[in-house]
């Protein structure tokens, strides 16, 4: 529901830190539009971002935060012409979100055990959210009706299931960070691809099927050490992209 001015911090930052750096910060799907359907985002920004690509040939950093982290990741995943050399995904909900933390800005009146009945529906799959909710309790709506997490996280196969984890695995670094006081992704887990098994216990990302498979790539990514997974506590959702330790501390490491 912000726009690219929420990430001018961030862009100020690395341009101070690595003079010279040429920061491209997306203004699209801002504020209500950032309600439009995965997909459709992925491959509007997705353009963009190939556009950039082809002028770097050598590889460029992508950092997305919040949904913006996953609109990113499908874009990684989805266009072969796009050469990222390193993904960074800041606080985002990488394996699905289950939480109200951010519902009633969006939909007053709606609660997590009941959200499924819109999100599980034709008209629920209008909306980005929708895309990306995956309620534990109700995994069988979840395959069903859901169009974009469980085909870009292949628990779903299709005809782009290899092309979505070979492209993955085209990066030099995937780096995944998130902390337990984040209080909007649920389970924050969710950041690192950690989600709810039963009775709402959290089963790490290690244990899980998206893993222990390699179903997108991640534990290649792991095994080849190019998998960071970075856990920073006492950071609320709303300040990742805000703070400058953030920054300073855990993002430009990773840039090359």
């Amino acid at each position: 529901m912000t726009g690219s001015g929420s990430m001018e911090m961030i862009s100020r930052r690395i341009q101070e830190k690595h003079p010279g750096t040429k920061v491209y910060n997306v203004n699209r799907f801002e504020s209500w539009s950032s309600l439009e359907t995965m997909w459709h985002q992925v491959l509007e920004i997705g353009q963009d971002v190939a556009n950039i690509s082809s002028q770097y040939p050598d590889g460029i950093n992508l950092i997305g935060y919040s949904q913006g982290g996953l609109v990113a990741r499908g874009i990684v995943q989805t266009f072969p012409n796009v050469s990222v050399s390193t993904f960074i995904s800041l606080s985002s909900p990488q394996a699905g979100q289950y939480g109200a933390g951010f519902l009633h800005v969006v939909f007053p009146g709606l609660v997590k055990e009941s959200a499924y009945e819109l999100f599980y529906s034709r008209v629920g799959q209008h909306t980005s959210v929708g895309n990306y909710w995956k309620d534990p309790y109700h995994q069988s709506l979840y395959e069903t009706y859901s169009v974009y997490l469980p085909f870009i996280n292949n628990h779903i196969k299709s005809a782009k299931s290899d092309d979505f984890k070979a492209n993955l695995l085209r990066l030099k670094r995937l780096v995944l960070i998130g902390g337990p006081d984040d209080n909007v992704i649920t389970p924050w887990q969710s950041s690192q691809f950690g989600y709810y098994g039963v009775n709402d216990t959290v089963i790490e990302m290690y244990n899980q099927e998206i893993y222990v498979n390699d179903s997108i790539g991640l534990r290649t990514l792991d095994k080849s050490g190019r998998l960071h997974v970075v856990t920073v506590p006492g950071v609320n959702h709303f300040s990742w992209h805000v703070n400058v330790s953030i920054v300073d501390d855990y993002l430009l490491q990773y840039l090359d």
